[in-house]
């Protein structure tokens, strides 16, 4: 499963596993939202609400694909957040993992918080 994640100065790609989450997401989109930033963290709500699977992780890779349980939110970090320990990133809890974004993920440095952002299929 591929996805495009849109914004106003950019967009990306993303490879999802095969994980219940993702699955729950593919099949609301396209879903659009406001983006919110947490340090080098963007974040943004769906309309997917779900469990916490086994796996989930707090500590990931930058460009890893998270749905944080807590907000029904997708979490996209790219670089540390403000309880990151050194360079990690880290999320506000731990997220389920759905993937990884295809290229480089200091393409999301420019979202800005409150901007219009979309996912929709690849």
């Amino acid at each position: 499963m591929r996805i495009r994640i849109l914004w106003p100065a950019g967009q990306t790609t993303a490879t999802l596993s095969a994980t219940p989450t993702a699955e729950a997401l593919w099949e609301v989109l396209p879903v659009s939202s406001s983006a919110s930033t947490w340090g080098e963290e963007v974040y943004f709500e769906t309309p997917v609400s779900v469990s916490r699977e086994d796996g989930a992780q707090q500590v990931v890779e930058p460009g890893t694909v998270a749905f944080w349980t807590d907000g029904d939110s997708l979490a996209l970090p790219f670089g540390p957040t403000p309880i990151s320990r050194g360079d990690e990133c880290r999320l506000a809890s731990p997220c389920n993992i759905l993937g990884a974004l295809d290229g480089d993920p200091q393409v999301l440095r420019t979202v800005r918080s409150g901007d219009a952002i979309r996912v929709e299929r690849a």
